[in-house]
């Protein structure tokens, strides 16, 4: 599909990044940007920076980065033009009519059919449950005491003994083997044929956000291995990316969720009325899940499973949670299992005072920890006190610090001013520690360096001119976006060029010519290279001029080799020559 320019730039500058971006990932003011944990990769310290003055974001940990739209591009595994009409709703702007390129309809049109399979598949499981076939299926639900109503509200299914069942009613429907492979549903084998991936199963259709089916789960009937099987990631499932019954918490009126293990812990959960559960869908939960929950709470009650495994998955959680700007409690759910076994036992009034009584994650790592140490001996009393004083040493902020502090002398009856000491210690230590680590950087070949270095000047002296405006006149007069021998970044500074020309720097903007992912992190990277801001002002004059000069020497190196007849070879020798006398003052 295509846009003009002028509406895609409207979109771009009505979004202010700073304001978006915010939404998905807890930023700090650090001079004139924005820092953060990234949400492209796991990492403990922030390398994530948003620029509101340039309107761009990157991660000087992965690399990732561009404007607004390619944000939106990355994060939520859209389009270019489904992140532009997101964004284009959320500042009020209506789009024209769209026409659609081949690529763009040929993607938007297979993500639509895998739906619509999807969509049947899950009819089809539902009526197989309710048929004589499902009995076995419907009976084991019921025996969960599972009403026909929660039944018919999460869409649950069965998937025939069979086990080539659905394939066989889809192609009934005249779906083509080329669709059906790209749902995920399916197992296709040159030697056994296709076969269903999903039977004699209970089923659990995955719903995203906006209710649509996007992938299922499915628990065995019988002894088979696994036990439960999810659909593998598809053009419309991420993992990552969605939780189950988020289509229903979304839309509950609490201010917080409550976050399980399995399928059958949020139904249960729903069931007794507790509308706003959610679990990750069989994988770890990770800081997409995180910030995929914060769009819509400030606050989370972990309630997975009270055996070991369910102990180390809240404990990993924990830090996900806490860095996406949640506030976090952990609620104790012994002495059983799962929320489905308590709310059976004891019923929903119990389950509400223990939502109540949920403890500071915090207070529950500490807990863990204790755990594992006996308190009457004085040696382990010590070590326990030593490893607390550790864990509040995370915490930046000496006022939150305090308070942590605080709460775990009063839980554990230690002394206050013993304890606020031990911390004081421990810190000077971990200070003088880290200052003395130092790797030394990997040497890189002979190749790479040259490659890098040329790469660096350019985003160096562009970096310069974004940020220092008025010196641009002086240096166009001595280079030119001809002399950027690389296409790419040829393409970058003529882009770059007329903008400056017309007095008007907006490197946001120029991604908007780029339409691939990999350039979009190249053009970021291009301007925010960070600027010593230290330097005198001879340092930075030396600075440009070599950028300039090692520019200028590569882009006539490359027009001499590929020069069409003798006087234009001896005007480019000229120009070397020339180029030793060239001395920009910026002054």
């Amino acid at each position: 599909m295509y846009y003009s320019e002028d509406i895609i730039e409207q979109v771009r500058t009505e979004n202010d990044i700073l304001d978006v971006i915010g939404d998905y990932v807890k930023l700090q003011k650090k001079g004139s940007s924005y820092f953060g944990l990234c949400p492209f990769h796991n990492e403990k310290s922030p390398s994530f920076s948003v620029s509101p003055q340039k309107q761009m974001y990157y991660c000087f940990g992965c690399g990732e980065g561009g404007n607004v739209i390619s944000f939106l591009m990355k994060y939520e595994n859209y389009t270019f033009v489904e992140a532009l009409q997101v964004l284009a709703n959320r500042a009020g702007i209506e789009l024209p009519q769209m026409e659609y390129s081949k690529e763009a309809k040929k993607e938007k049109d297979l993500k639509s059919k895998i739906i619509e399979i999807n969509t049947e598949a899950a009819k089809y499981f539902h009526y197989l449950l309710k048929s004589e076939r499902g009995k076995t299926a419907y009976a084991y639900l019921k025996n969960r005491q599972l009403s026909d109503e929660t039944i018919v509200q999460f869409g649950l299914g069965y998937s025939d003994k069979y086990s080539n069942n659905l394939y066989r009613y889809l192609k009934s429907k005249g779906y083509q083997d080329q669709e059906l492979r790209e749902t995920g549903l399916f197992t296709f084998d040159e030697k056994r044929g296709v076969t269903d991936k999903f039977w004699n199963r209970v089923m659990f259709p995955i719903m995203d956000a906006n209710n649509r089916v996007i992938a299922f789960g499915g628990r065995v009937m019988g002894d088979a291995k696994p036990k439960y099987l999810n659909s593998p990631e598809t053009k419309v499932f991420d993992k990552s990316r969605n939780l189950y019954g988020l289509n229903e918490a979304r839309s509950s009126r609490e201010n917080y969720m409550l976050i399980c293990e399995g399928y059958m812990d949020v139904i249960s959960l729903h069931q007794a009325g507790f509308k706003n559960a959610v679990a990750a869908l069989g994988t770890a939960f990770t800081s997409r899940h995180a910030i995929l929950i914060k769009r819509y709470v400030k606050e989370v009650v972990l309630t997975f499973d009270s055996d070991e495994a369910g102990i180390k998955a809240a404990l990993r959680a924990i830090p996900y949670l806490k860095d996406a700007g949640l506030s976090v409690r952990v609620l104790n759910m012994k002495p059983y299992k799962d929320p489905d076994e308590f709310i059976k036992n004891l019923g929903k009034e119990a389950y509400e005072k223990r939502i109540a009584e949920a403890v500071n994650f915090f207070l529950f790592e500490v807990g863990v920890k204790q755990s594992s140490f006996h308190l009457n001996d004085p040696q382990e009393k010590t070590q326990f006190h030593n490893l607390v004083a550790e864990m509040l040493l995370e915490f930046e902020d000496e006022m939150e610090r305090q308070n942590y502090l605080e709460a775990v002398c009063e839980t554990y009856q230690i002394s206050k001013e013993g304890l606020s000491k031990l911390v004081r210690k421990k810190g000077l230590a971990y200070v003088g520690r880290k200052e003395k680590i130092s790797e030394p950087e990997p040497k890189k070949k002979t190749g790479e360096q040259k490659e890098d270095a040329a790469i660096r000047t350019q985003r160096i002296l562009l970096a310069y001119l974004l940020d220092r405006t008025q010196w641009f006149e002086k240096v166009s007069e001595v280079l030119s976006p001809q002399d950027f021998v690389d296409p790419f970044y040829q393409k970058v500074a003529t882009l770059f060029w007329e903008q400056m020309e017309l007095g008007q720097a907006n490197p946001a903007q120029i991604m908007n010519y780029f339409e691939d992912e990999e350039e979009h992190k190249k053009v970021a990277e291009l301007f925010v290279s960070p600027i010593q801001a230290d330097l005198t002002m001879e340092q930075l004059e030396r600075a440009v001029n070599d950028a300039v000069y090692r520019i200028k020497k590569a882009g006539l190196e490359h027009r001499a080799q590929n020069a069409s007849d003798i006087s234009e070879l001896q005007q480019i020798i000229k120009q070397q020559n020339e180029l030793q006398k060239i001395h920009i003052r910026l002054q």
